[in-house]
């Protein structure tokens, strides 16, 4: 992932595409402080969620940012987040997540909401980069509160 991120920021030197170059600048920045941290080369999967925590970051910035009325800024912040999302896997639709969830509730044989965590701990190996937790964790709560009614 760094060398394609490499590959793309001398393309947008070229292209004269400062935004664009910021941002692949930030994302080299921050693989590259997580390779020192860990001290070993950062893999695909610490990759992804090290720029999954970037989008995270933003969206929770551009959510301030609309409440203080900043509009510039809500824009630069939303223009980082789909720089960043092009580099993530395909994220899963709605449905496919709930096909993902309810086979996990079949496999842990969770029968309510106390049960959670169980579902929780089979489902997020399978979607792994492809959802949020905070969006697994919604729909698995759904799905749970659905089979005690």
């Amino acid at each position: 992932m760094k060398n394609r991120i490499s590959q793309d920021m001398k393309t947008a030197m070229k292209a004269r595409d400062a935004e664009r170059l910021s941002t692949l600048r930030m994302m080299l920045s921050e693989l590259q402080y997580k390779e020192k941290e860990k001290g070993i080369a950062v893999d695909e999967q610490a990759a992804v969620q090290v720029l999954q925590s970037m989008v995270r970051k933003r969206r929770d910035a551009a959510e301030q940012f609309e409440k203080g009325g900043r509009q510039d800024l809500v824009r630069k912040e939303l223009d980082e987040i789909t720089v960043i999302e092009s580099y993530l896997p395909q994220q899963l639709a709605e449905d496919e997540l709930r096909t993902l969830v309810r086979a996990a509730i079949a496999e842990s044989g969770a029968r309510g909401v106390q049960q959670m965590g169980a579902v929780m701990k089979c489902c997020m190996p399978k979607v792994a980069g492809r959802s949020d937790g905070s969006t697994v964790s919604a729909i698995v709560k759904q799905e749970l509160q659905l089979l005690q009614a």
